[in-house]
């Protein structure tokens, strides 16, 4: 199935992306749900299994959804693969505890807690690097960490009254990003050795969900103090500012993911409020990615969670009333290819 959007590139020439549109299908069961990619067009996620009963953690290599089991219990989830294939989630173990897992190809590994009963990965980097969170010792509080192939460690809070944080995102530079609470929950990067809080775009919260190589930072905040979440707005800190990227018309956004291109996925509320749709956020612009399909595609794409840095985008969205994982491919049309060449040409009889 193919979709089509004019987007704007170098000089101001209005080039025609074509995006194909696959559904990744199911373990058996009637749902699933994609979170992540890599740069090979791999895709994580969970899915029901047969009878609905439970969910798998699942891997799709392109032509499969591949079930990556648990750790010996009844339930997995998977959130994030780097580009060696290795993945990130959590299982139920026998003891019916959540753990953080590593799935390096062959084995889903536990990566243990900070010394609670349970913990939950969410994000790989490229050196195998793992981020999250974990409950401490007696459960009392849970902790953002950073598992370095060899130890969970604890990145502990900025200092708040409630001992709370979690990772959400890991660049390749080991630059964590996520939220803590400090007088209300706050977006924070950490840098290796500091725990630096991101502030909020003029309310009381903000939480960030991802990072990128050049340490872009994505989340959501509230912009006015007492806000309900549902009015919170996606935003992107960019190194020095929180920037709000809007909504598609409604009373809030949030974004999930980011690639090196600093291209933002997530999901907004449209304008009335109805629903939330699926967006993506380029050249500052939102855009349904709603709008990019044929009518009577049979699709309604609620939310975007990952996107690559070839503009594949992965999320969750509903196919003739269906809980469905998708897969967004970007393919420029053979127009603009031809376009682009007859440009080259040009450009070589002038030097000549």
């Amino acid at each position: 199935m193919m979709a089509s959007v004019l987007m704007l590139v170098g000089s101001g020439q209005v080039m025609a992306v074509q995006y194909t549109i696959t559904d990744l299908g199911t373990l058996g069961g009637d749902g699933s749900a994609a979170k992540g990619i890599n740069s090979s067009g791999q895709v994580v996620g969970f899915s029901n299994i047969t009878g609905d009963s439970e969910s798998h953690a699942f891997l799709y290599d392109g032509t499969t959804m591949n079930d990556l089991g648990t750790l010996g219990g009844n339930t997995s989830a998977a959130y994030s693969i780097n580009d060696s294939g290795q993945v990130t989630g959590y299982g139920h173990t026998v003891a019916d505890a959540w753990h953080a897992f590593l799935y390096d190809g062959t084995t889903m590994k536990d990566l243990g807690t900070l010394g609670g009963s349970g913990s939950v990965a969410y994000s790989i980097n490229n050196s195998g690097q793992v981020a999250g969170y974990s409950f401490t010792t007696g459960d009392s509080a849970y902790h953002a960490f950073l598992h370095d192939g060899t130890a969970m460690n604890d990145l502990g809070t900025l200092g708040g009254d409630w001992p709370y944080s979690s990772a959400k995102g890991i660049n390749d530079s080991g630059q964590v990003a996520g939220s803590t609470y400090f007088g209300g929950y706050r977006a924070f990067l950490y840098d290796g050795t500091t725990m630096n809080n991101l502030g909020t775009l003029g309310g009381g919260d903000s939480y960030a969900t991802g990072i990128n190589n050049s340490g872009q930072v994505i989340g959501e905040s509230s912009r006015t103090m007492g806000a309900h979440y549902t009015s919170n707005h996606a935003f992107l800190y960019d190194g020095t500012t929180m920037n709000d990227l809007g909504t598609l018309g409604g009373v809030g956004s949030a974004a999930f993911g980011i690639n090196d291109g600093g291209q933002v996925v997530g999901r907004s509320f449209i304008t009335g409020d109805s629903a939330y749709h699926a967006f993506l956020y380029d050249g500052g612009n939102m855009i349904d990615l709603n709008a990019l399909l044929p009518t009577g595609s049979g699709w309604v794409l609620r939310e975007a969670e990952g996107i690559n840095d070839l503009g594949q985008i992965v999320g969750t969205g509903f196919i003739n009333g269906h809980e469905r994982a998708f897969l967004m491919t970007p393919v420029p049309e053979p127009a603009t290819l031809l376009l682009l060449g007859l440009g080259g040409l040009m450009m070589r009889k002038r030097k000549a």
